[in-house]
Protein backbone atom coordinates (compact mmCIF):
# COMPACT_ATOMS: atom_id res chain seq x y z
CA UNK A 1 0.00 0.00 0.00
CA UNK A 2 1.37 3.40 -1.00
CA UNK A 3 2.20 5.77 1.84
CA UNK A 4 -0.23 8.67 2.15
CA UNK A 5 1.20 12.09 1.25
CA UNK A 6 1.20 14.65 4.03
CA UNK A 7 -0.77 17.72 2.94
CA UNK A 8 0.51 20.88 4.65
CA UNK A 9 -1.91 23.50 5.91
CA UNK A 10 -2.72 26.01 3.19
CA UNK A 11 -5.38 28.51 2.20
CA UNK A 12 -6.82 29.06 -1.28
CA UNK A 13 -8.74 32.14 -2.36
CA UNK A 14 -10.20 33.24 -5.68
CA UNK A 15 -11.48 36.44 -7.21
CA UNK A 16 -12.73 37.18 -10.71
CA UNK A 17 -9.26 37.41 -12.28
CA UNK A 18 -6.84 36.02 -9.71
CA UNK A 19 -6.10 32.98 -7.58
CA UNK A 20 -3.99 32.93 -4.40
CA UNK A 21 -2.47 30.25 -2.23
CA UNK A 22 -1.00 30.88 1.20
CA UNK A 23 1.28 28.03 2.23
CA UNK A 24 4.11 27.88 4.77
CA UNK A 25 5.84 31.29 4.58
CA UNK A 26 4.55 32.13 1.11
CA UNK A 27 1.76 34.10 -0.53
CA UNK A 28 1.48 33.31 -4.25
CA UNK A 29 -0.94 35.12 -6.57
CA UNK A 30 -1.61 34.37 -10.23
CA UNK A 31 -3.52 37.05 -12.17
CA UNK A 32 -5.21 36.15 -15.45
CA UNK A 33 -7.09 38.93 -17.21
CA UNK A 34 -8.36 39.32 -20.81
CA UNK A 35 -6.31 40.83 -23.63
CA UNK A 36 -5.85 44.55 -23.03
CA UNK A 37 -8.25 46.99 -24.67
CA UNK A 38 -7.46 49.74 -27.18
CA UNK A 39 -6.78 52.44 -24.58
CA UNK A 40 -4.49 50.15 -22.60
CA UNK A 41 -2.74 49.14 -25.82
CA UNK A 42 -2.03 52.77 -26.71
CA UNK A 43 -0.63 53.46 -23.25
CA UNK A 44 1.58 50.35 -23.17
CA UNK A 45 2.74 50.88 -26.76
CA UNK A 46 3.71 54.45 -25.94
CA UNK A 47 5.57 53.22 -22.87
CA UNK A 48 7.54 50.60 -24.80
CA UNK A 49 8.09 52.50 -28.03
CA UNK A 50 7.15 49.71 -30.46
CA UNK A 51 3.97 47.92 -31.65
CA UNK A 52 2.59 45.30 -29.28
CA UNK A 53 2.11 41.60 -30.08
CA UNK A 54 -1.30 40.73 -31.51
CA UNK A 55 -2.40 39.13 -28.24
CA UNK A 56 -1.01 41.06 -25.29
CA UNK A 57 -2.19 40.14 -21.80
CA UNK A 58 -0.86 43.34 -20.32
CA UNK A 59 -2.41 42.92 -16.88
CA UNK A 60 -1.30 39.34 -16.26
CA UNK A 61 1.24 38.50 -13.59
CA UNK A 62 2.57 35.95 -11.13
CA UNK A 63 3.87 37.13 -7.77
CA UNK A 64 5.57 35.12 -5.01
CA UNK A 65 6.13 36.76 -1.63
CA UNK A 66 8.16 35.23 1.20
CA UNK A 67 6.58 36.79 4.29
CA UNK A 68 9.43 36.53 6.85
CA UNK A 69 11.98 38.26 4.60
CA UNK A 70 9.72 40.35 2.30
CA UNK A 71 11.55 38.71 -0.62
CA UNK A 72 9.40 38.88 -3.76
CA UNK A 73 9.72 37.40 -7.21
CA UNK A 74 7.38 38.55 -9.97
CA UNK A 75 6.57 37.94 -13.63
CA UNK A 76 4.78 40.73 -15.51
CA UNK A 77 3.89 41.22 -19.16
CA UNK A 78 5.28 44.76 -19.29
CA UNK A 79 8.67 43.61 -18.01
CA UNK A 80 8.74 40.68 -20.44
CA UNK A 81 8.17 43.12 -23.31
CA UNK A 82 10.79 45.51 -21.94
CA UNK A 83 13.28 42.69 -22.59
CA UNK A 84 12.43 42.79 -26.32
CA UNK A 85 15.11 44.76 -28.17
CA UNK A 86 13.88 48.24 -29.04
CA UNK A 87 16.15 49.82 -31.64
CA UNK A 88 18.53 48.54 -34.27
CA UNK A 89 19.58 44.96 -33.62
CA UNK A 90 23.31 44.38 -33.09
CA UNK A 91 25.51 41.32 -32.66
CA UNK A 92 24.20 39.18 -29.81
CA UNK A 93 20.56 40.26 -30.16
CA UNK A 94 19.77 37.18 -32.27
CA UNK A 95 18.23 39.12 -35.13
CA UNK A 96 16.18 37.01 -37.55
CA UNK A 97 15.43 37.60 -41.22
CA UNK A 98 12.33 36.04 -42.78
CA UNK A 99 13.11 32.86 -44.71
CA UNK A 100 11.98 33.99 -48.14
CA UNK A 101 13.88 37.29 -47.96
CA UNK A 102 17.03 35.86 -49.58
CA UNK A 103 15.06 34.33 -52.45
CA UNK A 104 13.15 37.58 -52.91
CA UNK A 105 16.40 39.53 -53.03
CA UNK A 106 18.02 37.09 -55.48
CA UNK A 107 15.06 37.31 -57.84
CA UNK A 108 15.45 41.07 -58.01
CA UNK A 109 19.23 41.22 -58.34
CA UNK A 110 19.67 38.95 -61.35
CA UNK A 111 22.48 40.24 -63.63
CA UNK A 112 19.95 40.88 -66.39
CA UNK A 113 17.55 42.71 -64.14
CA UNK A 114 17.00 46.41 -64.71
CA UNK A 115 15.44 46.85 -61.28
CA UNK A 116 17.46 48.83 -58.76
CA UNK A 117 18.91 47.03 -55.73
CA UNK A 118 16.35 47.00 -52.93
CA UNK A 119 17.09 48.47 -49.54
CA UNK A 120 18.12 45.56 -47.30
CA UNK A 121 18.46 47.43 -44.03
CA UNK A 122 15.81 46.18 -41.58
CA UNK A 123 12.85 48.54 -41.67
CA UNK A 124 11.57 47.73 -38.20
CA UNK A 125 13.15 49.61 -35.33
CA UNK A 126 12.61 46.74 -32.89
CA UNK A 127 12.91 42.95 -32.75
CA UNK A 128 9.90 41.91 -34.80
CA UNK A 129 10.08 38.34 -33.36
CA UNK A 130 9.41 39.65 -29.84
CA UNK A 131 12.26 37.50 -28.50
CA UNK A 132 12.46 37.94 -24.73
CA UNK A 133 14.91 36.30 -22.33
CA UNK A 134 13.01 37.74 -19.37
CA UNK A 135 13.43 35.46 -16.32
CA UNK A 136 11.13 37.36 -14.00
CA UNK A 137 12.43 39.93 -11.54
CA UNK A 138 13.21 40.18 -7.84
CA UNK A 139 12.58 43.10 -5.50
CA UNK A 140 16.12 42.79 -4.14
CA UNK A 141 19.10 43.61 -6.32
CA UNK A 142 21.72 40.86 -6.70
CA UNK A 143 19.61 38.40 -4.67
CA UNK A 144 20.82 35.50 -6.83
CA UNK A 145 24.35 34.12 -6.74
CA UNK A 146 25.93 31.44 -8.96
CA UNK A 147 25.05 27.93 -7.82
CA UNK A 148 27.75 25.75 -6.26
CA UNK A 149 28.22 22.64 -8.39
CA UNK A 150 29.17 20.60 -5.30
CA UNK A 151 26.02 21.55 -3.36
CA UNK A 152 23.17 19.09 -3.89
CA UNK A 153 20.66 21.72 -2.75
CA UNK A 154 21.70 24.01 -5.61
CA UNK A 155 19.91 21.92 -8.24
CA UNK A 156 16.34 21.29 -9.33
CA UNK A 157 15.40 17.71 -8.30
CA UNK A 158 13.68 16.27 -11.35
CA UNK A 159 12.80 13.08 -9.45
CA UNK A 160 10.64 15.09 -7.06
CA UNK A 161 8.94 17.01 -9.86
CA UNK A 162 8.02 13.84 -11.74
CA UNK A 163 6.42 12.16 -8.73
CA UNK A 164 2.64 11.88 -8.73
CA UNK A 165 2.27 14.23 -5.76
CA UNK A 166 -1.01 16.10 -5.25
CA UNK A 167 -1.13 19.53 -6.87
CA UNK A 168 -2.42 22.06 -4.37
CA UNK A 169 -2.29 25.05 -6.73
CA UNK A 170 -1.87 25.36 -10.49
CA UNK A 171 -2.05 28.24 -12.94
CA UNK A 172 -1.16 29.06 -16.55
CA UNK A 173 -0.51 32.73 -17.22
CA UNK A 174 -0.07 33.86 -20.84
CA UNK A 175 1.88 37.08 -21.32
CA UNK A 176 1.74 37.54 -25.10
CA UNK A 177 1.48 35.81 -28.46
CA UNK A 178 1.97 36.93 -32.07
CA UNK A 179 1.72 35.21 -35.46
CA UNK A 180 4.56 37.34 -36.89
CA UNK A 181 2.58 38.41 -39.96
CA UNK A 182 1.97 34.73 -40.86
CA UNK A 183 5.70 33.98 -40.77
CA UNK A 184 5.59 31.89 -37.59
CA UNK A 185 4.73 32.35 -33.94
CA UNK A 186 6.09 34.08 -30.84
CA UNK A 187 4.68 32.92 -27.51
CA UNK A 188 5.34 33.62 -23.81
CA UNK A 189 3.63 31.55 -21.10
CA UNK A 190 4.18 30.93 -17.38
CA UNK A 191 3.08 27.83 -15.46
CA UNK A 192 3.19 27.32 -11.71
CA UNK A 193 2.35 24.35 -9.55
CA UNK A 194 2.53 24.07 -5.78
CA UNK A 195 2.81 20.58 -4.30
CA UNK A 196 3.01 19.46 -0.68
CA UNK A 197 6.79 19.64 -0.72
CA UNK A 198 7.73 22.33 -3.21
CA UNK A 199 6.96 25.27 -5.49
CA UNK A 200 7.87 24.94 -9.16
CA UNK A 201 7.59 27.54 -11.93
CA UNK A 202 8.26 27.19 -15.65
CA UNK A 203 8.40 30.41 -17.65
CA UNK A 204 8.75 29.69 -21.37
CA UNK A 205 9.28 31.83 -24.45
CA UNK A 206 9.11 29.97 -27.79
CA UNK A 207 9.69 31.24 -31.30
CA UNK A 208 9.06 29.70 -34.70
CA UNK A 209 10.11 31.55 -37.82
CA UNK A 210 8.96 29.43 -40.75
CA UNK A 211 11.77 27.93 -42.81
CA UNK A 212 14.37 29.78 -40.71
CA UNK A 213 14.65 28.69 -37.06
CA UNK A 214 13.16 27.65 -33.75
CA UNK A 215 14.15 29.26 -30.45
CA UNK A 216 13.21 28.80 -26.79
CA UNK A 217 14.09 30.42 -23.50
CA UNK A 218 13.05 28.68 -20.27
CA UNK A 219 13.26 29.88 -16.69
CA UNK A 220 12.70 27.19 -14.07
CA UNK A 221 12.32 28.17 -10.43
CA UNK A 222 12.24 25.65 -7.61
CA UNK A 223 11.82 26.02 -3.85
CA UNK A 224 11.57 23.19 -1.34
CA UNK A 225 8.95 23.78 1.36
CA UNK A 226 10.59 21.18 3.61
CA UNK A 227 14.34 21.72 3.37
CA UNK A 228 16.29 24.16 5.51
CA UNK A 229 17.96 26.58 4.96
CA UNK A 230 15.43 28.03 2.55
CA UNK A 231 16.76 28.73 -0.92
CA UNK A 232 15.27 29.42 -4.33
CA UNK A 233 16.96 27.70 -7.26
CA UNK A 234 16.71 29.33 -10.68
CA UNK A 235 17.74 27.78 -13.99
CA UNK A 236 17.77 29.86 -17.19
CA UNK A 237 18.25 28.12 -20.52
CA UNK A 238 18.29 29.31 -24.13
CA UNK A 239 18.17 27.03 -27.18
CA UNK A 240 18.06 27.59 -30.93
CA UNK A 241 18.25 25.47 -34.08
CA UNK A 242 17.64 25.77 -37.83
CA UNK A 243 14.06 25.07 -38.89
CA UNK A 244 14.95 21.96 -40.92
CA UNK A 245 16.81 20.41 -37.99
CA UNK A 246 13.68 20.40 -35.82
CA UNK A 247 11.53 19.39 -38.75
CA UNK A 248 13.58 16.19 -39.04
CA UNK A 249 12.45 15.24 -35.51
CA UNK A 250 8.76 15.07 -36.46
CA UNK A 251 7.14 11.76 -35.41
CA UNK A 252 5.37 11.65 -38.80
CA UNK A 253 7.21 13.40 -41.61
CA UNK A 254 4.00 14.36 -43.41
CA UNK A 255 2.37 15.82 -40.27
CA UNK A 256 3.68 19.34 -39.58
CA UNK A 257 1.24 20.10 -36.75
CA UNK A 258 3.79 19.46 -33.96
CA UNK A 259 5.83 22.37 -35.33
CA UNK A 260 3.13 24.69 -34.00
CA UNK A 261 3.18 23.01 -30.57
CA UNK A 262 5.24 25.09 -28.13
CA UNK A 263 5.95 22.07 -25.93
CA UNK A 264 7.16 19.99 -28.89
CA UNK A 265 9.45 22.84 -29.97
CA UNK A 266 11.00 23.29 -26.53
CA UNK A 267 11.39 19.55 -25.92
CA UNK A 268 12.97 18.97 -29.34
CA UNK A 269 15.44 21.81 -28.81
CA UNK A 270 16.42 20.51 -25.37
CA UNK A 271 17.04 17.00 -26.73
CA UNK A 272 19.53 18.18 -29.34
CA UNK A 273 23.23 18.02 -28.42
CA UNK A 274 24.06 21.18 -26.48
CA UNK A 275 26.96 21.86 -28.85
CA UNK A 276 24.33 22.42 -31.53
CA UNK A 277 21.36 23.97 -29.73
CA UNK A 278 23.15 26.00 -27.04
CA UNK A 279 26.34 27.05 -28.79
CA UNK A 280 26.11 27.15 -32.59
CA UNK A 281 22.31 27.49 -32.54
CA UNK A 282 20.93 28.77 -35.84
CA UNK A 283 23.90 31.03 -36.50
CA UNK A 284 22.33 34.19 -35.05
CA UNK A 285 24.91 34.54 -32.25
CA UNK A 286 22.06 35.03 -29.76
CA UNK A 287 23.65 35.90 -26.43
CA UNK A 288 21.06 34.01 -24.38
CA UNK A 289 22.10 30.56 -25.60
CA UNK A 290 23.29 28.18 -22.87
CA UNK A 291 22.23 27.32 -19.32
CA UNK A 292 22.84 29.30 -16.14
CA UNK A 293 22.06 28.09 -12.63
CA UNK A 294 21.86 30.40 -9.62
CA UNK A 295 20.34 30.50 -6.14
CA UNK A 296 18.83 33.01 -3.73
CA UNK A 297 19.12 32.44 0.02
CA UNK A 298 16.01 33.34 1.98
CA UNK A 299 18.01 34.47 4.96
CA UNK A 300 16.05 37.21 6.69
CA UNK A 301 19.07 39.21 7.86
CA UNK A 302 20.96 39.26 4.56
CA UNK A 303 17.84 39.98 2.53
CA UNK A 304 16.82 42.78 4.85
CA UNK A 305 20.29 44.25 4.38
CA UNK A 306 19.75 44.11 0.62
CA UNK A 307 16.43 45.94 0.94
CA UNK A 308 18.02 48.66 3.08
CA UNK A 309 20.79 49.11 0.52
CA UNK A 310 18.18 49.71 -2.18
CA UNK A 311 16.63 52.47 -0.09
CA UNK A 312 19.94 54.36 0.22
Amino acid sequence: MAEATFIPQHKLSDSRYSRTIEIADWIITATNRPIINAAETDTLQSNLGFPLPEMTFGNNSLCLKHKPSNWEYTFKTLEALRAVKNGELVDGDGGVKVGYADAWLKSRTDPDSVLPLPETTPTKHYDWTYTSAYPGHCNIQDAFLPAESSNANHTIPLSELTRQDPILFYAEIPLYEDELHDNGSSHFLIRIRVMPGCIFILSRFTLRVDNVLFRAFDTRIYHSLTNSPGIVVRERSGWEAPYEQIKRLLPKKDDLNPLTDHNFIAKSLSLLPSELSQKSGAGTNWRSLGTRLDVAHLDTNSLQSGIENLKL
